[in-house]
């Protein structure tokens, strides 16, 4: 009989998480978020908060905090669910640790939240399909754009997990994969209506259809937009599609930003054959739905809006809604500087929100619109405040 030594003897150590990585994940969420009064809260003592947070992942005592719920009425209307700052560096971590394999597994053209890609890249990629499908605009090729409705809201959380759980245990390789997927399953199921904060007003949520809310969400389902995982969960989450599409469809000219997504081919009738293959497979294996009114399809002539631009044969121009949006945010601060020096968290809100704007807008001939827009437009009041 085998003689049993005393570290057989001790129970097997569960893999712990190391600080060194809270603490880059705590950078990270403070470099996007260090005005906020979550963030300076904990970083007033950011070191015990820390070692606090270390220990409660690593014994498993730790769950998410009440989240914020408030109504954004630009660029859509939409409800958002502001996580805790700690929460916040719980999805950096996560991300972190997830994001090298997903890019593995991800095809080259889905944009959204991904390093060096984003709205801009998928202009440019859906602009180079047209131009190559249609041989440099000398043939004729057609566009698809479909939308799901209130994708977001309709996330099967049961399925995503599942999904997550057979690709962390199949392609995750480092020791603490039990305590990732811990996070993962808490991140996922735990449901932010329950004890959160409301900010907005109650009538701030009226005109806003029962599909783009959590409160109206079924059991099981919605992950809350506003969370870095949940940007990066529903990437994740529709990834089969795209590799349906791209590899078992053989669509070459293929490109999806969230729950947006364009098929460009030269046949128009296979196009139209596509739409109901999509329906079912979102339907059987993801229980999403398309939207029935922003089905596209026309001929690459007519024009394509995505991602607040519109493309066009030889021209991309920034469309109308969002030229609209631009100009409704400088109101809105020259509505509020009337009454009040604004804060420096309105402040910095408002740079982001024009630094937003003319990111998009500066790879494209808008010179003389930005420039009248902000000039003629954004009162001169606003223009002697000193941005600290």
């Amino acid at each position: 009989m085998q003689q049993l030594t005393l570290f057989d003897l001790l129970p097997a150590l569960k893999p712990t998480l190391e600080l060194a990585d809270l603490f880059e994940a705590y950078q990270a969420c403070r470099h996007s978020k260090r005005n906020t009064r979550n963030a300076l809260a904990f970083e007033v003592d950011y070191e015990t908060n820390l070692l606090n947070l270390c220990s409660d992942i690593n014994n498993g005592s730790y769950k998410p905090n009440k989240s914020i719920a408030f109504i954004v009425n630009k660029p859509v209307k939409r409800e958002i669910f502001a996580a805790d700052f700690r929460d916040r560096v719980v999805h950096h971590l996560v991300v972190s640790k997830l994001n090298p394999l997903f890019e593995k597994a991800f095809i080259y053209d889905s944009y959204a939240c991904r390093v060096g890609k984003g709205t801009h890249f998928g202009i440019q990629r859906v602009d180079r399909f047209i131009r190559q499908c249609s041989h440099n605009y000398s043939r004729d090729c057609f566009v698809l754009k479909l939308d799901i409705k209130g994708f977001f809201m309709h996330i099967n959380k049961a399925i995503l997990f599942a999904a997550l759980q057979t690709f962390i245990e199949q392609k995750y390789l480092a020791s603490d994969k039990e305590l990732l997927l811990e996070l993962c399953q808490k991140i996922i199921f735990y449901d932010p209506t329950q004890h959160c904060i409301i900010k907005s007003k109650r009538s701030a949520w009226q005109g806003l259809p029962p599909d783009k809310s959590l409160f109206y969400s079924a059991p099981q389902c919605g992950l809350p937009i506003g969370n870095l995982t949940s940007q990066v969960f529903a990437n994740f989450y529709m990834n089969g599609l795209d590799h349906f599409i791209k590899h078992d469809c053989g669509i070459r000219y293929y490109g999806r930003y969230v729950d947006d997504f364009i098929v460009v081919h030269e046949n128009n009738d296979y196009l139209k054959s596509l739409i109901p293959v999509i329906k079912v497979r979102l339907q059987e294996r993801l229980q999403l739905t398309l939207h029935p009114n922003k089905i596209y399809l026309q001929h690459y002539t007519k024009g394509v809006q995505f991602l607040g631009a519109v493309i066009k044969p030889h021209r991309i121009y920034i469309a109308k809604r969002s030229q609209g949006n631009f100009y409704a945010a400088i109101e809105k601060q020259n509505n509020m500087v009337k009454e009040q020096k604004p804060s420096k968290e309105q402040q910095a809100a408002f740079l982001s929100s024009m630094n937003a704007y003319l990111g998009l807008m500066k790879h494209y001939k808008t010179h003389k619109l930005r420039k009248r827009l902000l000039f003629k437009n954004l009162s001169a009041i606003i223009k002697g405040v000193r941005l600290d």
